[in-house]
């Protein structure tokens, strides 16, 4: 079980991670021409403004109980009717949030290179001290929402990758699934719920090595 005090110095972390994965996809949109997420004031740093009630109750929970931080924001609103090509649009919007997750733990496998007393392997980071932990857990939110974000379910980011793929009719039937986005969601969690999560951790592991390899 995670130490309270852990939790409160990464609160700030998890925040600035919803945030610029939100911020991203908006950003990328408004580049392409959609100025929805601007409008309802989504372009912006303060990431208040990026909260979903239940999937930041999903941080606090998972760290809480098994030391796995997993959890959401709350979606950016984009209109794929501002772009030219709306399949690819969406794509390229869809890329953005995991891309910009990717990069953030990026930048902190980088610092924690630099930090005295940061292990080689994840135990070891584990057992640092305060500051490599809470580095450590920030570098894992990062990499776990980037890999969530990229399963190709809708509404999910890679499902958006998986629509640019498609022929237009097919796209068509795919985009239709967002309505039941969340049913999928509460599949994931009710019914698949322990190979879901061993799945992820499958995941976080495969990519965390390939990083922590190359910066450490």
């Amino acid at each position: 079980m995670g130490g309270i005090l852990e939790l409160v110095l990464l609160l700030p972390v998890l925040l600035v991670s919803m945030m610029a994965h939100e911020v991203s996809h908006g950003y990328v949109a408004y580049r392409l021409g959609d100025p929805t997420a601007k409008a309802h004031g989504r372009l912006t740093a303060n990431p208040l403004k990026h909260l979903d009630p239940l999937g930041s109750m999903m941080f606090v929970i998972t760290y809480m109980v098994g030391g796995f931080i997993f959890g959401w924001a709350k979606p950016v609103p984009i209109n794929p009717g501002y772009f030219r090509d709306h399949q690819r649009g969406m794509m390229v919007v869809g890329i953005a949030g995991p891309a910009a997750n990717f990069f953030l733990a990026v930048l902190i496998a980088l610092v924690l290179n630099s930090l005295p007393g940061a292990g080689a392997t994840s135990a070891q980071l584990w057992d640092g001290p305060l500051l490599i932990r809470v580095l450590f857990l920030a570098y894992q939110v990062n990499i776990v929402l980037g890999i969530f974000n990229l399963v190709p379910i809708p509404p999910l980011d890679g499902s958006r990758i998986i629509g640019g793929l498609l022929s237009p009719s097919a796209y068509r039937w795919w985009a239709d699934l967002d309505r039941y986005g969340m049913l999928f969601i509460l599949f994931i969690f009710i019914v698949l719920q322990g190979p879901f999560f061993t799945l992820l951790r499958y995941a976080f592991a495969l990519v965390s090595s390939i990083l922590l390899s190359a910066y450490f």
